[in-house]
């Protein structure tokens, strides 16, 4: 239970904090990159002894593709990140006084519904690809955080301007269901496509990387 408790907390300081600045700062490229960057990096190394610090359905799915982790683990983690990313968007929709705007994902300016899920597909696919890299060998242990937060902010910097940047199912779901309208229009595509990008990074790792 306690790794379970720390995924739901974990993924609630993402999207409290992280979607609080994008919306906050008018959805600034730098700070909002930095935000969920620095945000998974103080995760890493509060919960990551406890929990592996998923805070991402992705992250859970790759890591089971790649044999890492077991099926019914996999659901009860993204279980607990999508209830924890519900209570940040509560709790965020509480401090900003309203639903209105919760850091929604969509579509940006002319970016269409193919480019959506080829940036999305790709950005997962890099995100999740890393961690598993990064997470094979014990020696990197002491900045396995940082390198992780830092390809977060590296993927947010590139698809801010055209997805506003999910790679993460339960930071997507959260916000657009409690927003309401336009928002859950496209809200499939932040779901579908960093699933597809997990999936892809979990096989690159099994019979590319490791050889299996």
């Amino acid at each position: 239970m306690r790794k379970y408790i720390a995924e739901g907390v974990g993924t609630m300081l993402l999207t409290l904090i992280a979607c609080g600045v994008a919306v906050t700062s008018g959805v600034n490229l730098v700070a909002t990159s930095l935000a969920f960057g620095l945000v998974i990096v103080a995760a890493a190394y509060s919960i990551g002894n406890v929990s592996g610090c998923h805070i991402n359905p992705a992250v859970s799915i790759a890591l089971t593709v790649a044999g890492k982790m077991e099926v019914k683990e996999c659901i009860r983690y993204i279980i607990a990140q999508v209830i924890g990313a519900f209570v940040g968007s509560l709790l965020l929709a509480l401090v900003l006084g309203g639903f209105s705007a919760l850091g929604a994902n969509g579509l940006v300016g002319n970016t269409t519904i193919w480019i959506a899920l080829v940036v999305e597909i790709i950005l997962t696919f890099i995100f999740t690809a890393t961690i598993l890299g990064v997470t094979d060998k014990k020696e990197n242990g002491h900045v396995t955080g940082i390198v992780i937060g830092l390809t977060l902010v590296l993927v947010h910097l590139f698809g801010l301007p055209f997805t506003g940047t999910s790679v993460n199912p339960a930071r997507s779901l959260a916000p657009a269901v409690l927003q309401g309208g336009s928002a859950l229009t496209h809200v499939w595509i932040f779901i579908v496509a960093p699933v597809v990008g997990a999936i892809l990074a979990g096989l690159f790792y099994k019979y590319v990387l490791k050889g299996k």
